[in-house]
C-alpha cells in the first residue's frame, strides 16, 4: 500500500503515526476505510468480524477502533463491549460504522461503548477530524495517567513516611503511665495523626502528672507541636517539677516553636494520693468536672487561662486550682471535638450532652464512662474534630504507684564522699523549684537511686514546711476542708508573688561506708521555727509521722527552723521496691 503521499497528509510535524483497527464485513467498504486511513498517515490492521476484531485488538494494542456494527460470528456492539473491557483504564475510542438512523439503534452503539459515529459513505474530512480529535483526547487521558500515577506513588510514599512518623509519634506520646489501672480514656483521630494528645506519668515521689491537650485543627499540622509537649511534659515529671513549673516551661516552649495561629488547649493535673489533694490547670479546654464516689457532681473546673503557646511568660498565668479529692472519686475532661460532634440534624451533643449522661448515672459511677461512649454512640454523631475523653478514679493513699528506679550505670559503689549546700534567695525562691536540681545530684550516686521516690518525698515536705510556714507563715489549720484548701493555696500563691526577703538552704552531705553509705539532709529557713513537740500535728499538712517512716533518723534544732534527716543505704537494700 502507498505510504509516501500520505504521510504527507499526517497532521502535524512530529506527531506519530496511529495503529487504526478497522472492522468491517463487506471488503469494498473495509478496503476504502483502509485506504482512507492510510492517506492520513496512520497504520491499519483489519478484521472482518468482530471476533478477529477481538483478536487484533488483543494482540495489536490499536489507538483508536473504526467497527461496523452489524457482522457475523460476533456483531459490533459485542466486540466493543470486550474491546472495552480488554483495554482497562486505557482509553481506546471506538467509533462505529454505521447505516443506521434509527435513534434506539445509534444510542445501542453508545451503550455498547462506543464514543462516536462515523456514516457510510465515508466522507474523509470528517473521518481525519474524527481521528485528530481522539487522538487529542487520548494524549490528554494518557497524560492524566501518568500525572495519576506519579500522585499516587508519592501519596503512598507520603504514607508510609506518616506510617513511620506515627510509630515515633506514638511511642514518644504513650510512653507514660496510660495504663494506670486508675485511667480509663479514649482517643479517637479525625485523621491518621491525631490533634489531641493525652500523657500520663508519676513523679519520683508517686504523684501523677497528667496532660489533655488539643492542637488547633487536626492530622500531622495538628500533631507537630505533640513531640516537643511530650518530650518537655515527661522529662520535667521525672525529675520531680510541679505542675507549675511544666507549663511554664510548656508555654515558652510552644511559643517559641510554633507559627502564628497554632497553639494547645491544654488542661494539666497533678493527682496527690498521699495528700487527698488534685491540682488542675485548665487553659481553653471544656470545663473539668470531679464526681462523688455515688457518681454526684461536685465541682466544675471552667477554662480562666490561655491555650499553651499564646501568651508570654509575663501575661501567662501557671497557678492551677488546688481541691480535696477523696478516694473513689473521679475526674472526667474531655476535648471539643466530644461537644462538637453532631447528629444528622445539625445538633451538637455539647456539654449539656455529657452532664445528661453524669446525670443518668448517678449512684453508678463505675458505668460512667462506658455510658457517655454509648451516649455519643446513640446520638448517631458526625465527628468534626479529634475526640478525647478522659477519666481519672483518685486511688487510696496505700495504692499510690512509685515509678520504677531509673537505673544508670554501674550499681556499685563509687568514691562519693562530697558535701554540698545550697542557699536558695527570695527571687530564686518566687520563680523556681530547687528540688529536681537537689534530686539529680543525689541520683549521681548509684545506690541511692533506688531510692530516688523516698527521697524526693522526704525533700518535699522539708521544703514545703519551710516554705509556706517557715517563710510564707501559712497555717494548716486552715485545710479543714474543701473551702479551707483553697483559701490555702489562694494565699500561698498571692504571700509567694510578693516574697522579698527570706532564705531556704539545703545541705547534703554523703559519705561511702562498706557496701553502702550515708546520706544526711539538712533543711534550714530564715523563718520564725517551730514547736517540735508540737510538729506532729501539722508539719507540712501531713504529720512527722510519714518522715519518720522513710528516714532513718530525723532530728529538729531547738527553735524548729532547721531539720535534719538519715538514711543509711546498702546495695542489698532497695527501699522504693
Amino acid at each position: 500500500m502507498p505510504q509516501a503521499s500520505s504521510r504527507s497528509a499526517v497532521s502535524e510535524p512530529g506527531e506519530l503515526p496511529l495503529m487504526v483497527l478497522v472492522a468491517d464485513d463487506n471488503p469494498a467498504d473495509r478496503m476504502i476505510l483502509c485506504r482512507l486511513v492510510e492517506r492520513l498517515g496512520h497504520r491499519v490492521c483489519q478484521a472482518e468480524h468482530g471476533q478477529q476484531a477481538v483478536e487484533l485488538f488483543i494482540q495489536h494494542s490499536p489507538d483508536i477502533v473504526l467497527l461496523d456494527a452489524l457482522m457475523p460470528v460476533m456483531d459490533g456492539f459485542e466486540a466493543a463491549c470486550q474491546i472495552k473491557q480488554h483495554a482497562g483504564e486505557d482509553l481506546v475510542p471506538i467509533i462505529f460504522l454505521t447505516s443506521l438512523t434509527e435513534t434506539d439503534a445509534l444510542v445501542k452503539c453508545l451503550e455498547a461503548g462506543g464514543d462516536d459515529f462515523l456514516t457510510k459513505p465515508y466522507n474523509p474530512v470528517i473521518l481525519e477530524a474524527k481521528i485528530r480529535a481522539f487522538r487529542r483526547m487520548r494524549e490528554m487521558h494518557q497524560t492524566l495517567q501518568s500525572q495519576r500515577d506519579v500522585i499516587a506513588a508519592q501519596h503512598a510514599g507520603l504514607l508510609r513516611d506518616q506510617e513511620l512518623a506515627k510509630i515515633v509519634f506514638d511511642r514518644v506520646a504513650h510512653a507514660g503511665a496510660l495504663d494506670d489501672v486508675n485511667l480509663r480514656y479514649l482517643q479517637s483521630a479525625y485523621a491518621m495523626f491525631n490533634g489531641d494528645i493525652l500523657l500520663a506519668a508519676h513523679r519520683p515521689s508517686g504523684e501523677m502528672h497528667l496532660l489533655l491537650g488539643d492542637f488547633t485543627g487536626h492530622g500531622l499540622s495538628a500533631a507537630i507541636g505533640a513531640m516537643p509537649l511530650a518530650e518537655v511534659f515527661y522529662a520535667m515529671t521525672a525529675k520531680g517539677f510541679a505542675l507549675r513549673d511544666i507549663l511554664l516551661e510548656l508555654n515558652a516552649k510552644l511559643g517559641s516553636i510554633l507559627p502564628v495561629g497554632i497553639f494547645c488547649c491544654a488542661v494539666l493535673i497533678e493527682l496527690n494520693p498521699a495528700k487527698g489533694l488534685v491540682e488542675v490547670w485548665n487553659g481553653g479546654l471544656p470545663e473539668v468536672v470531679i464526681l462523688g464516689r455515688e457518681g454526684q457532681l461536685l465541682q466544675r473546673v471552667p477554662s480562666v487561662n490561655l491555650p499553651l503557646g499564646v501568651a508570654s511568660r509575663a501575661r501567662f498565668n501557671p497557678e492551677p486550682v488546688v481541691m480535696v479529692m477523696h478516694p473513689g472519686e473521679r475526674l472526667l475532661c474531655w476535648t471539643d471535638g466530644v461537644i462538637e460532634c453532631r447528629n444528622a440534624a445539625g445538633e451538637q451533643f455539647g456539654e449539656q450532652g455529657v452532664l445528661q449522661a453524669i446525670t443518668a448515672h448517678a449512684g453508678r459511677p463505675d458505668a460512667l464512662f462506658d455510658g457517655l461512649l454509648a451516649a455519643l454512640e446513640h446520638f448517631h454523631g458526625s465527628p468534626e474534630d479529634d475526640i478525647s475523653l478522659l477519666q481519672v478514679v483518685m486511688p487510696k493513699r496505700d495504692e499510690q504507684c512509685l515509678p520504677a528506679p531509673v537505673a544508670i550505670g554501674s550499681q556499685e559503689p563509687s568514691a562519693q564522699d562530697w558535701q554540698l549546700s545550697y542557699t536558695y534567695r527570695a527571687a530564686a525562691i518566687r520563680e523556681q523549684n530547687p528540688l529536681p536540681f537537689l534530686l539529680q545530684k543525689l541520683l549521681s550516686v548509684p545506690g541511692l537511686r533506688d531510692r530516688a521516690g523516698t527521697l524526693f518525698t522526704v525533700m518535699s515536705e522539708l521544703y514545703s514546711n519551710a516554705l509556706e510556714h517557715g517563710l510564707l507563715n501559712l497555717q494548716s489549720a486552715w485545710k479543714q476542708d474543701s473551702d479551707g484548701f483553697a483559701l490555702y493555696y489562694q494565699e500561698r500563691s498571692a504571700r509567694l508573688k510578693q516574697l522579698d526577703d527570706g532564705w531556704i538552704r539545703f545541705s547534703l552531705d554523703h559519705r561511702p561506708n562498706g557496701d553502702g553509705g550515708r546520706l544526711v539532709i539538712e533543711c534550714e529557713d530564715s523563718g520564725d521555727g517551730f514547736s517540735p513537740a508540737g510538729v506532729s500535728a501539722d508539719y507540712a499538712g501531713r504529720g512527722l509521722a510519714l518522715i519518720r517512716a522513710l528516714a532513718d533518723e530525723v532530728s529538729f534544732s531547738s527553735q524548729g527552723s532547721r531539720v535534719r534527716v538519715v538514711f543509711d543505704w546498702s546495695l542489698g537494700h532497695t527501699a522504693d521496691n
